[in-house]
């Protein structure tokens, strides 16, 4: 059945050219999750959409749809923020990749929508980039139903700070004896973690060792292009 969205919330992930003068738009949105739409004749040099369909920006889009990939009918400014520039461009651009890769197409995720537009609010502003992509990649992680396990080990006690652990993906953080693990982490870095404090150094390297494993898990093999782009630029 053919239905019509009008005025829903939404961001530009990325766009694909499509034939000579229209790009194929794939956009999240706070209803409908991850959509794919046909912008027909929106790289004409005069299509009013040609300045509007860009990434990063909070727009609000209409389009009709039966099939997977709809028909873009509107899309216009909804608020603005500062330009993204240098790292923090990056860091939008593997935020929006992370999308493009984990989240199904059709499945509204309004939380995450909101995390989402905050982060990009907060990297414009020029806050800690490292500690923006942790605590969006651990929402992520939970809105997927892979919320880790931060506060309490594996076997159900109190995370004591002082204490190191192996953290293994399938169970949670184990008591460790031997701290050469990929995955060992200190239980401060999981309490920290947990309440989004990125204050320590440690914190934040073990932190980004371990969202950036478990997310890896849920890539299943799949590269990330600008994790390997932030990774020349910095350790974030």
């Amino acid at each position: 059945m053919k239905r019509r969205i009008e005025h829903e919330p939404g961001y530009v992930l990325h766009t694909y050219p499509y034939m000579e003068t229209s790009l194929i738009v794939e956009a999240f949105t706070r209803g409908y999750g991850r959509v794919a739409v046909l912008a027909r004749g929106a790289r004409r040099p005069r299509s009013a959409m040609r300045g509007v369909l860009l990434s990063f920006h909070p727009l609000r889009l209409g389009w009709s749809s039966s099939a997977e990939l709809g028909n873009l009918i509107s899309a216009e400014w909804s608020g603005a923020l500062q330009p993204l520039g240098g790292r923090a461009l990056m860091c939008g651009f593997y935020l929006n990749e992370l999308l493009l890769r984990l989240l199904p197409r059709d499945d509204a995720h309004e939380a995450l929508f909101d995390f989402y537009g905050e982060a990009l609010k907060e990297l414009s502003l020029g806050a800690a980039q490292a500690s923006v992509l942790r605590t969006f990649e651990k929402r992520l992680l939970a809105e997927l139903g892979y919320a880790p396990l931060l506060e309490r080990e594996a076997g159900g006690a109190p995370i004591d700070p002082a204490r190191r652990y192996v953290y293994e993906p399938k169970r949670g953080p184990m008591p460790s004896q031997n701290s050469s693990s990929d995955l060992s982490v200190s239980g401060q870095t999981l309490l920290d973690l947990a309440a989004d404090e990125f204050a320590r150094p440690e914190t934040r390297d073990e932190a980004r060792v371990l969202l950036r494993t478990l997310i890896g898990q849920r890539l299943h093999g799949q590269v990330l292009h600008t994790r390997t782009v932030l990774r020349e630029l910095t350790d974030l």
